[in-house]
């Protein structure tokens, strides 16, 4: 019988390959997920966003003075506290940039900053110019 005659023999052991550790042969089924894309929608729920907040009177005079300062081009370098929309779900959050003012566009109600960052004067929330 053929199996009489190779039970004794020594195991295979390759010569261009290391043999595989038994933890690396594990880790192999390791990766495996029953539910694609869940581990996105958990992330998804625990990501905060924040609402808008909506300027007072006295809050939207100033930022129109200053607004009316960029339009002069007597100040160029600012700092805009401005919210940004959430894709995926309500609310967004805010976010600061520095940069200069390349354009002030009335009409469409849009700062262009050097480096091509437009931001929609109607979702500044602070502005900050610089001499």
């Amino acid at each position: 019988m053929i199996y009489d005659e190779i039970i004794d023999l020594p195991h295979f052991e390759p010569k261009r390959h290391p043999r595989m550790s038994m933890s690396a042969r594990a880790a192999q089924f390791a990766p495996f997920s029953a539910l694609e894309g869940y581990d996105d929608a958990l992330e998804e729920t625990a990501r905060v966003t924040t609402e808008k907040v909506s300027l007072s009177k006295d809050e939207k005079n100033e930022l129109s003075k200053k607004i009316d300062i960029l339009l002069s081009g007597v100040i160029s370098l600012c700092s805009i506290r401005y919210f940004v929309a959430d894709k995926m779900k309500s609310g967004g959050e805010y976010r600061t940039i520095k940069g200069i003012v390349k354009k002030v566009d009335i009409r469409d109600r849009k700062i262009f900053l050097a480096g091509g960052v437009v931001v929609d004067m109607d979702n500044i929330s602070q502005l900050t110019l610089y001499k």
